[in-house]
């Protein structure tokens, strides 16, 4: 038989988790992988705007990691450790901060806050950074709430909205994009 699509099981507001728990689709589990799911699916949109080799390879990678993040904030925690799901490591977040490494250096140093604009690629990729930190904050949430999530996945997604930041300036520079300091009204 063929995967349905459609399941009327969510009818009633309530799903699933990885391991069979049923949960209220409001519940902040449900929140974050959705958030990170969507974090997944603009980065998709990103990827295809995105014309270097590179860097294409490295958002690939990326999202692999983010379903594999997905995959354990989707999971019921006293169920987690009978499944195989796969792994995230700190050699990840260690890609993450080398690829951040390059590109500052060949970038030019920060003097004010820019604005997030100056062309539709770089725009779309603060989107991305934007969406990235809302996966985290829900992600940091469950852990004050006291929902079990892996240390591991908060270091990622925050290191990984800095990944995106550096990379919306470096593809701005790489598209002849302007970058504009944020000059704050006063009130002289």
């Amino acid at each position: 038989m063929a995967f349905r699509i459609y399941t009327k099981t969510g009818d009633s507001g309530t799903t699933s988790l990885i391991g069979g728990t049923k949960v209220s689709k409001s519940h902040l589990r449900i929140e974050s992988y959705g958030t990170v799911d969507e974090l997944n699916s603009y980065l998709g949109l990103c990827h295809d705007l995105i014309e270097d080799i590179g860097i294409k390879k490295i958002l690939a990678e990326i999202q692999d990691r983010l379903f594999t993040v997905g995959s354990h904030l989707a999971c019921d925690p006293e169920k987690e450790p009978r499944l195989a799901l796969p792994d995230l490591r700190q050699a990840d977040v260690l890609l993450l901060e080398k690829e951040i490494d390059w590109m500052v250096a060949v970038l030019p140093e920060m003097k004010s806050f820019i604005l997030p604009a100056g062309h539709p690629t770089v725009s779309h990729l603060h989107v991305l950074r934007c969406i990235c930190r809302r996966a985290e904050r829900c992600c940091v949430r469950m852990s004050y709430e006291g929902l079990q999530v892996e240390p591991l996945v908060i270091i990622y997604l925050n290191r990984l909205s800095d990944y995106f930041f550096v990379l919306a300036r470096f593809v701005g520079q790489q598209l002849g994009a302007v970058e504009v300091p944020w000059k704050p009204r006063t009130n002289h």
